[in-house]
Order: C-alpha cells, then sequence, then structure tokens
C-alpha cells in the first residue's frame, strides 16, 4: 500500500496545494491541537501528582515518629527460630500499650514474634496523636512512587485529548467520505460518456 501513496511529505497539511479542501485545513489544525494538547496535559498532569505525593509523603516522614511499645500478654508459639510450625520470619497479631509524649497511654495490634513474653519491647510508629500508622516510606521509596505515581496520572490525563483528537478526526473523514460520495453520485454516471 505505501508503494501506492508515493515519498512521506512533511507538514504536507499546511502546504499550498489546489485539490486542497476546508476538511482537510480543519483536520490539519484538529490533530495539531490533539497533540499540543496531549503533550501538555500528560506532562501538567504527571508533574502535578508526583509532586503531590512527594509532598504527602515526605509530611508522613516528618510527623510520624518511632515509639517503644510493649507486649501486654503472652503470645503463643516458640521464639525459636527452628521451630517446626512457625517458618522464620513469621509474625503474629498481638495487642501491645505505648506512651505517646503528652503521657497517655494507648494501646493496639501490632505483629510480633511468635513466643514473645509480656514486657517485650516493639518498636511502632505513630501518628502526632498517637495512632498506629505503617513505617513511613524512606526517600528513595517515596521518589519512585511518585514517579510511577506521576507517569499513571500523565499518561491517563493524556489519553482524553488523544482520544477526543481521534474521535473528531474520524468524524471529519466520515463526512469528507460522505462527501466524496456525494460528488461520485454527481460526476461517476459521466466518465461513461467519455468512452
Amino acid at each position: 500500500m505505501k508503494a501506492f501513496r508515493g515519498p512521506k511529505v512533511w507538514l504536507w497539511r499546511w502546504r499550498r496545494n489546489p485539490l486542497k479542501r476546508r476538511a482537510d485545513v480543519v483536520e490539519a489544525w484538529v490533530v495539531l491541537g490533539a497533540c499540543l494538547l496531549t503533550v501538555l496535559a500528560g506532562v501538567l498532569a504527571g508533574l502535578a501528582a508526583a509532586g503531590s505525593v512527594e509532598d504527602g509523603l515526605a509530611r508522613e516522614r516528618a510527623a510520624w515518629r518511632p515509639a517503644v511499645a510493649r507486649v501486654v500478654a503472652q503470645v503463643p508459639g516458640s521464639s525459636s527460630a527452628h521451630s517446626h510450625k512457625a517458618s522464620p520470619g513469621e509474625r503474629i497479631w498481638t495487642e501491645v500499650r505505648w506512651t505517646v509524649p503528652d503521657g497517655s497511654a494507648h494501646t493496639g495490634q501490632v505483629r510480633v514474634e511468635p513466643g514473645s513474653k509480656p514486657g517485650t519491647p516493639v518498636t511502632v510508629w505513630t501518628d502526632p496523636q498517637g495512632h498506629l500508622v505503617s513505617r513511613p516510606t524512606t526517600a528513595s521509596e517515596a521518589a519512585f512512587r511518585a514517579t510511577l505515581t506521576g507517569l499513571l496520572v500523565g499518561v491517563s490525563a493524556a489519553a482524553v485529548p488523544f482520544v477526543a483528537g481521534l474521535a473528531v478526526r474520524t468524524r471529519l473523514e466520515r463526512r469528507r467520505m460522505d462527501a466524496w460520495d456525494t460528488e461520485w453520485s454527481r460526476l461517476g454516471p459521466q466518465w461513461g460518456r467519455m468512452v
């Protein structure tokens, strides 16, 4: 099929041509606008999302603090790493108690080693109100998460003008084919008289 098209000419939509129709000019501007909006929307949305995620995770790192909690009751299981019932690294949920800087005591559920005795110290992470939270992300983990989120949001945002441009271009193509059919039905029968 490419052999019948001829060589590729850059910016052909904007070159002067007596055969160029108004629909060709409109399509050229639609394609250009869709391309520019696709790039612009993708980059701006991606940067905004990445910055927002990075800021949120930095605020968590600044606000969340480690605290030493103590196991409240005996944890079932054996503390031996070679126990046949517990696999290495297995942890069991149990209740722990900790005190926040304002002096109030809090309790919550965390995972600890099997066989931990009451009073065993466990490091937990708390927010400024003293509630349990997960360990905050490191700076490198936050950068990776922000980059990944920015890429996903950027691609999603870029898809909107891209799909809209494709829809408009398809509609213009359909109108152009309908106009061509109309003209062919008017001029086609005249070709038979020339032979």
